[in-house]
């Protein structure tokens, strides 16, 4: 007896989708037709296997793209009044991520077991985040987990469109400097050794600069691969090293006093806390609990420690907004709205307007941002293109002058 996958209408109107045992396809087919449905596919599980390419095997993480289409999917069937298990099913058989469908496979098992989602989903922490968990958890306490997956799956789209947006403002400088040194690089090692023979011809010695430049490029020839495997330590060191507590934090501070970078990083990180904690306080969840589970998503480890005081504030009995206020870093309009909410009892309403202010704040700010890094970087440009040039004509403009 094999096992066969089948989809089939129901009253001629409802695809339902199910599993039976049979010798083969045609016995497969006969059996979903004495319980009065009309197949539309009969599939074996050895065809499953081979067209998902599925491996039952542990699951290292998921992107945010594979977050977004298991939420969306498992909202849409779950809102239609389809069970758990079921739309677990679904998931688990037409998924195109193999990750995908090995996790589904598991809520699936332990679902059937007697486990809730938010239980199936505790042994995933690593992968989906405390706040993904708590959220879900909250929606299933309250009997309202498809709308809890709708705001969990905007929440998710909106953390993917801050990421974007902070990624694409600095992806284009960052872009224009490594070609800048590699544009270096192939001056050092090949054009300023070319030189050589002609400056040695002039019989003046080389100015300061130019033969800083000749000897570093000819080390570079001659050491390279001393040359990257001392970069590619530095960039494991650098990584190494943001990674300690007290130098992360130092770095943290650093930037947030840097002009321009300041402003993105901190609208950035209040982004996605102000959307975590207007979420979960929609989901029912209490303010308190509402601001560790929205803390968890800030980057910053210095705004991540004044939301910690924040949140013990209000844990004493403070007002949020009050408590706000006692952190800088925090806009002004943010609290005022918060206070503004809290006063009228609509502070559900003043955190969704909080939502949007940041985010045109962000916008703002990455738009001013790109403005002036450009010239900036024409600007760098120029400085190197003209050092470079320098150091390569001096000679000869010293040579024809004498």
């Amino acid at each position: 007896m094999a096992t066969f996958f089948y989809a089939a209408l129901k009253d001629n109107k409802t695809i339902v989708k199910g599993r039976v045992e049979a010798q083969d396809a045609a016995e497969a087919r006969r059996k979903v037709r004495d319980m009065n449905l009309i197949p539309t596919s009969i599939t074996s599980t050895e065809t499953q296997d081979k067209r998902k390419g599925r491996t039952w095997g542990k699951v290292s993480g998921l992107s945010l793209k594979e977050k977004i289409d298991f939420t969306s999917t498992l909202e849409i069937l779950t809102s239609t009044g389809i069970p758990i298990i079921e739309a677990l099913l679904f998931v688990e058989q037409n998924s195109d991520s193999a990750r995908i469908r090995n996790i589904t496979h598991d809520f699936r098992s332990q679902i059937i077991a007697g486990a809730t989602l938010g239980e199936a989903l505790e042994k995933y922490r690593n992968i989906f985040g405390r706040v993904y968990i708590g959220l879900v958890k909250a929606g299933e306490d309250s009997g309202e987990l498809d709308k809890t997956l709708i705001r969990m799956l905007e929440l998710l789209k909106k953390q993917d469109a801050v990421k974007g947006k902070v990624i694409g403002a600095l992806i284009y400088p960052a872009i224009v400097v490594l070609l800048a040194f590699v544009a270096i690089i192939i001056m050092l090692v090949f054009v300023f050794p070319a030189f050589d023979e002609m400056f040695n011809n002039l019989g003046k010695p080389l100015p300061p600069i130019t033969k800083m430049c000749m000897s570093i490029g000819v080390f570079m020839k001659k050491f390279w691969v001393v040359c990257i495997s001392a970069l590619v330590f530095a960039i494991i060191g650098i990584n190494q090293a943001y990674q300690y507590p007290p130098i992360r934090r130092a770095i943290d501070a650093i930037v947030l006093r840097i002009p321009l970078i300041s402003d993105m990083m901190k609208f950035s990180n209040f982004s996605n806390f102000i959307a975590v904690l207007q979420v979960s306080y929609e989901a029912g969840i209490p303010i308190v609990d509402c601001l560790f589970l929205a803390n968890l998503t800030m980057d910053n480890h210095l705004l991540k420690t004044a939301i910690m005081q924040v949140a013990t504030k209000v844990q004493q009995g403070t007002h949020l907004s009050v408590a706000l206020k006692s952190v800088s870093q925090v806009p002004t309009m943010m609290t005022f709205m918060i206070a503004t909410g809290e006063q009228s009892g609509r502070l559900g309403d003043s955190l969704y307007h909080c939502v949007n202010y940041i985010d045109k704040k962000l916008d703002a700010v990455i738009d001013g941002f790109t403005k002036i890094i450009e010239p900036l970087l024409m600007v760098f440009i120029g400085v190197l293109v003209g050092f470079m040039g320098l150091a390569l004509y001096l000679p000869l403009f010293q040579a024809y002058q004498q």
